[in-house]
């Protein structure tokens, strides 16, 4: 048997993790990692109390055709990155790494095209993580790994109000 290493070592965590996860269309499980050990995981699901997608029957986005990457204020489910990020503390998670798998609901498949929303990379900055790992199929080894620092020198919300405006939609 050959010894896994590291980084899918805990990337078959992340996958692990998110099984509890409870969206109707992806579902994402996410693990920190600081020296070697690990902080907290977390997985896309309702806030606590609420109920869930999965136990509703429905998922507004998706009665409502809201395309992938877009309107996530109407989405149930705190994020995989978001709970966490909430799970851990802050001292715990500068210099971290977080490690997300992401799957389809429907199919069990890894998604092809993994990438945080706008809001989980500000909670992924503002925690002070360094690195984002995340499981890519179409990778030679397996994964793509994410330098936090590219995500706070690029501002996508800044530079997509700045095109809106331009274009004078706003």
């Amino acid at each position: 048997m050959e010894r896994i290493d590291k980084i899918n070592y805990y990337l078959e965590i992340a996958d692990t993790v998110l099984k509890r996860a409870t969206c109707l269309r992806r579902n994402y499980g996410a693990v920190i990692v600081k020296n070697d050990e690990i902080i907290s995981t977390g997985y896309t699901g309702a806030p606590r109390g609420r109920q869930n997608c999965i136990n509703l029957g429905f998922c507004a986005r998706e009665k409502l055709n809201i395309k992938s990457g877009e309107k996530y204020e109407l989405c149930r489910s705190v994020h995989a990155e978001q709970n966490a990020v909430i799970s851990a503390a802050r001292k715990d998670t500068i210099g971290a790494t977080l490690y997300m798998v992401g799957r389809d609901a429907k199919t069990g498949e890894v998604l092809d095209y993994i990438d945080s929303c706008s809001m989980c990379k500000r909670v992924v900055i503002n925690a002070g993580i360094d690195k984002v790992i995340v499981k890519d199929k179409n990778a030679k080894c397996g994964y793509k790994v994410i330098d936090v620092k590219d995500w706070i020198d690029y501002d996508e919300v800044l530079e997509e109000k700045v095109k809106a405006i331009m274009e004078g939609k706003e």
